[in-house]
């Protein structure tokens, strides 16, 4: 049996707890490795290795930092195939999608290689009489993240890529459910030429979060996970005086109205809410027909397209979407698929009897497809997070985007049409934090910044792009006023090559 150990000052560490989790492979549902939950010792133990590398980190200088960065990226690059292997192995989803985890989390690399320039701050001369006015940002100082499975890669990179490059040691303890990696990329970033001790990675459950969230030397925290988990996160974080981002749940909507282009429509809702089994944060599990006449179409025409669909091992090249990541959570989506049938609301297409012939123990569920959804159902006010697509029909505009507007969660929202300014207006007015027009699932480019709205996102600043600088730096202004006279009357000499 493989174990799965942590990664502190620039090596693998082996704990002493003697606890452990499974890893699974959920294609065979078989365990394939175990990882090992760190002490709240070792934990400290990783802090101080992280504290003692922020002193030399921090003194280097940007393009220093930057280049480390551009190696960083190359070497991904070099292992992109068996990177990708090693995470659909433990998360299940297909290859194609498992590439795609990394080339996210790597365009937010990108964007770090220019940290030079990022950090430039900003001057005033002549604010007062011979007074100049300038303005610098500072590494905030040992920052940790907490990831989610359900992207291995990215979000981590999204969090350790801008706190490394603008200065920052880092903590970094990702899902127990896929966690080999994340200790790759933190190889991977010593083979780059990171000091020991920039990126540490340990392994645990609540015990390391809340051991996290306490320490007194970290500084800041980064989190994406459920609301609920999201939310305690940043109240403990704050309480013990941490600087914290945490990113929630969602129940993202996609409204179509009556002139959008359905053949589109179609092939966009499919991979948006069946795509990576639907095991996405922006995924599009809620479909808003406007009129009854577009909601019946659309109704047929998805039918006809989840037909077409294949659930096939993480290694089929010509899967859609392959197992989810455990059996627990293939046993809550189908409960949640009871829930709904139970609700009232009614089951169009029923994925629960899905069974793969030679992998009937993998964590495969088929897609499902409900309509007359109402919007004080459990299942439509929760998030499934699973390949369930749930059609809420809606009578005109106004009620359709009432819908995203009023629920709990606000993290992304679509609409599918040809009339620019009905798009202008929704843009505009929907209370949801990422917008997608003609775009089913707006996750924003790694030089602007991802966030939502409402019970998706705790705190005021987000992921990456110039908000996650912000989050990682803090500002420092400086107002001079030089005396006049000879400098070398000063108690300061400056050196003089002699």
């Amino acid at each position: 049996m493989r174990d799965i150990a942590h990664f502190v000052n620039g090596q693998a560490f082996n704990g002493a707890s003697g606890r452990f989790c499974d890893v699974f492979n959920p294609n065979t549902g078989e365990v394939q490795a175990r990882v090992q939950f760190a002490t709240d010792g070792e934990i400290d133990a990783a802090v101080q290795a992280a504290a003692k590398a922020q002193v030399g980190w921090e003194a280097t200088n940007p393009q220093r930092r930057a280049r480390v960065m551009f190696e960083f990226k190359r070497l991904i690059e070099r292992d992109m195939n068996s990177l990708a292997e090693i995470l659909s192995s433990e998360h299940g989803k297909v290859i194609a999608d498992s590439k795609g985890d990394i080339q996210r989390g790597l365009e937010v690399i990108e964007f770090a290689c220019g940290i030079p320039h990022i950090l430039k701050g900003e001057y005033t001369e002549g604010a007062g009489p011979g007074i100049d006015v300038y303005s610098m940002r500072q590494p905030l100082g040992l920052c940790a993240g907490i990831t989610p499975f359900n992207f291995p890669a990215m979000i981590p990179m999204w969090m350790f890529g801008i706190s490394i490059a603008v200065g920052n040691s880092f903590i970094l303890k990702p899902s127990e459910k896929d966690p080999t990696v994340p200790v790759k990329l933190a190889e991977l970033m010593m083979e780059a030429g990171a000091p020991e001790g920039v990126l540490n990675v340990i392994h645990g459950d609540k015990s390391a979060v809340d051991a996290i969230l306490t320490h007194p030397l970290i500084r800041a925290v980064s989190f994406v996970g459920s609301s609920d988990i999201a939310h305690y996160v940043y109240q403990t974080g704050t309480a013990h005086g941490k600087r914290v981002q945490a990113m929630g749940g969602a129940k993202n909507h996609g409204l179509v109205l009556p002139d959008a282009d359905l053949d589109q429509v179609v092939k966009d809702l499919s991979g948006a809410a069946f795509g990576s089994a639907g095991e996405r944060c922006m995924a599009l599990p809620v479909v808003v027909p406007v009129g009854k006449k577009t909601a019946d179409e659309l109704r047929e025409r998805l039918v006809a397209e989840i037909d077409t669909l294949k659930v096939g091992i993480s290694t089929d090249t010509a899967a859609h979407y392959g197992p989810v990541v455990s059996a627990q959570h293939r046993a809550k989506i189908a409960d949640y698929i009871q829930i709904g049938v139970d609700e009232g609301a009614e089951l169009v297409v029923d994925g629960r009897d899905f069974h793969l012939q030679g992998f009937e123990k993998g964590f495969f569920i088929g897609p499902s497809l409900f309509d007359g959804v109402k919007k004080g159902m459990k299942t439509y006010q929760e998030e499934i997070f699973g390949p369930v697509l749930q059609m809420v029909r809606a009578e005109s505009f106004e009620e359709a985007i009432a819908l995203p507007s009023e629920h709990q969660y606000g993290n992304g929202v679509a609409i599918f049409t040809r009339n620019g300014r009905a798009a202008r207006e929704f843009a505009a007015r929907v209370n949801v934090g990422m917008v997608g027009i003609n775009v089913p699932i707006p996750v924003p480019v790694a030089y602007h910044t991802f966030g939502g709205w409402k019970r998706s996102a705790f705190g005021d600043t987000n992921q990456h792009g110039v908000e996650g600088v912000k989050f990682y730096t803090k500002v420092k202004t400086v107002t001079a006023r030089w005396p006049e006279g000879d400098v070398e009357d000063s108690a300061f000499v400056i050196p003089t090559m002699k």
